[in-house]
């Protein structure tokens, strides 16, 4: 039963909101995924995130990489071991601290990560070709506010899949 001070329309209202987003969440979901089978046989789903996070981020040392996957160094090292050996990553000396390694996107990672985020533009292209244009901006509009409401950078950057956090 409601709360007394509660408005039950209003509740309704919160249900019909929450739902309509995640309508829109389950399409999008499915719209990551299915861009997730264009590079699984090039990656493994965790050798995906380390690209993604460094993408995202720029270069990073293990140490950090390792914090932001919260993971042990050693897993996050083996993961760059493989993404290395693949030609996906590369792994430098810091010029500050010899003892630290710095890792970084090579042009064949960069090349992975696009082809994600190109898939999933078409994909969303595709989707927004079949919103009436009358409504388009209505949409886009409504998704930046969510998207800024949701602590979320600019479109530019909106690939992330939130693994930056």
């Amino acid at each position: 039963m409601a709360e007394p001070d509660q408005d039950p329309q209003a509740d309704a209202r919160d249900v019909e909101q929450i739902d309509a987003v995640m309508m829109a969440l389950q399409a999008l979901v499915g719209i990551a995924a299915q861009s997730i089978t264009q590079v699984e046989d090039q990656v493994t789903l965790p050798q995906l995130r380390v690209l993604v996070l460094i993408a995202s981020r720029g270069t990073l040392n293990l140490n950090a990489l390792a914090e932001a996957m919260n993971v042990h160094p050693s897993n996050a090292s083996r993961s760059c071991d493989r993404l290395v050996a693949a030609g996906l990553l590369s792994r430098t000396e810091s010029p500050l601290d010899r003892r630290h390694l710095i890792l970084g996107l090579t042009d064949q990672g960069r090349e992975l990560i696009g082809t994600l985020v190109e898939h999933r533009r078409v994909a969303i292209g595709h989707v927004l070709e079949r919103v009436p244009e009358s409504r388009r901006r209505a949409l886009v509009n409504a998704m930046r506010a969510f998207g800024k409401a949701a602590g979320e950078s600019s479109a530019g950057e909106a690939w992330k899949m939130g693994w930056h956090r």
